[in-house]
């Protein structure tokens, strides 16, 4: 029998509100904090496949949440489609050449990357009880595409959003190729294991509306009906933060088996606004969870009871907080449990 939170992902609500957390594996966690001192630098642990098992695995031991979410990175795409990654201590990550002109072309291709991250999901999968979902994930295109051409990550994904209007053309190349890629990254993980998948569109809500339209909503609509064609059965949730307005738009068009709602999302108007039956996970804001006291307790009523006609995954509206105490955590799963 498949565990809760896949049931709620395929559209029967059950008794139990399945829940996992955005970024569940990480800085939070002592475990996590000091498998990395033993390891080194991020991508490093990343690419070690029973280090990243383990990272995956410790936020299960730990809450017992009822999905393992993938310990890896969304620009393992352009890692592997031939650009230089590292991360710079406190900066963040960093790609080189940066695509500026859109010019993807010259890149040599390295998906031997992508091995040890199904090497992950293999380890993980073997390790979890039938009731815990193994989730893959990507970053979505467009997401994606920011980094790459800008060669990091920035405050309004300026030049992407400036070369897409001066060369969609040579801008729709870039997302072809980063899709195709995506495809082949996810259909691989899912052959290793993952039995849901998730696309992190993080900079969605930096588009226009026509904009959003081409770059967030066509992409992910192709790769949701690749999965659904290749892989029947496993469900795909689309994540567009900051989607706002568009959200309906995205979850209607696109074909996601279930949608990801961001903090800055009333759901209550979401859930007048979705089609019905459709699954949705979210949206607690994050800097609550890491605040704690009365209001958390208050707010995940709240979300619950948006929520309650419809299956729902009891998530974050985004990734945790590397500052959140485990006793914040620990009191949210016993509100949600009992």
């Amino acid at each position: 029998m498949p565990g809760p939170l896949l049931e709620n992902l395929r559209g029967t609500r059950t008794e139990q509100r399945p829940v996992w957390l955005m970024r569940q594996a990480g800085r939070y966690l002592p475990e996590y904090r000091e498998l990395r001192s033993e390891k080194g630098g991020f991508l490093e642990l990343v690419y070690d496949s029973e280090a990243a098992s383990e990272v995956t695995l410790q936020p299960i031991r730990r809450f017992g949440f009822d999905g393992a979410i993938l310990f890896s990175d969304i620009l393992i795409v352009p890692h592997a489609l031939g650009m230089d990654l590292w991360f710079e201590a406190g900066e963040g990550p960093r790609l080189a050449p940066p695509l500026i002109d859109g010019a993807w072309q010259k890149l040599e291709k390295a998906f031997h990357h992508f091995d040890p991250v199904y090497r992950t999901v293999e380890l993980t999968k073997a390790q979890l009880s039938n009731d815990v979902t193994m989730l893959g994930f990507i970053g979505s295109p467009w997401t994606v595409a920011t980094y790459m051409v800008a060669g990091q990550g920035s405050k309004d994904q300026g030049a992407a959003r400036a070369l897409a209007w001066r060369d969609p053309e040579a801008f729709q190349s870039l997302v072809d190729a980063i899709e195709a890629a995506s495809l082949e990254y996810l259909i691989g993980q899912i052959d290793a294991g993952a039995e849901a998948v998730q696309l992190f569109d993080s900079w969605a809500g930096s588009l226009s509306p026509s904009q959003f339209e081409r770059w967030v909503i066509a992409p992910n609509a192709r790769i949701a009906a690749a999965i659904h064609e290749a892989r029947p059965g496993i469900p795909v949730i689309g994540f567009p933060k900051g989607a706002e307005s568009k959200l309906p738009a995205y979850a209607r068009e696109t074909g996601v088996d279930a949608v990801g709602i961001d903090e800055t999302t009333d759901p209550v108007w979401i859930a007048s606004q979705l089609p019905s039956g459709m699954p949705v996970q979210g949206n607690l804001d994050p800097m609550l969870l890491l605040a704690g006291g009365k209001e958390l307790d208050a707010q995940v009523g709240q979300i619950c009871d948006a929520f309650a006609d419809r299956p729902h995954v009891f998530n974050l509206g985004h990734g945790i907080d590397k500052n959140t105490p485990i006793a914040h955590v620990e009191h949210l799963l016993k509100v949600l449990r009992g």
